[in-house]
């Protein structure tokens, strides 16, 4: 359940800027959320010193 914290949080906040009328923030929130997530999958994992030999 902790892991869909974040991604309820984002969900409300943009439910609740399209509740107020403002679309372009929400839509600038879901697209800043879908580019973060894109990133953390697609960027490259450090290497840890101990895997290295």
């Amino acid at each position: 359940m902790k892991a869909f914290l974040p991604w309820l949080l984002v969900l409300v906040v943009v439910l609740a800027l399209n509740a107020l009328r403002l679309r372009t923030l929400g839509t600038a929130v879901a697209i800043a959320w879908l580019v973060y997530c894109v990133w953390t999958w697609v960027r490259p994992r450090r290497r840890s010193p101990e895997s290295d030999g």
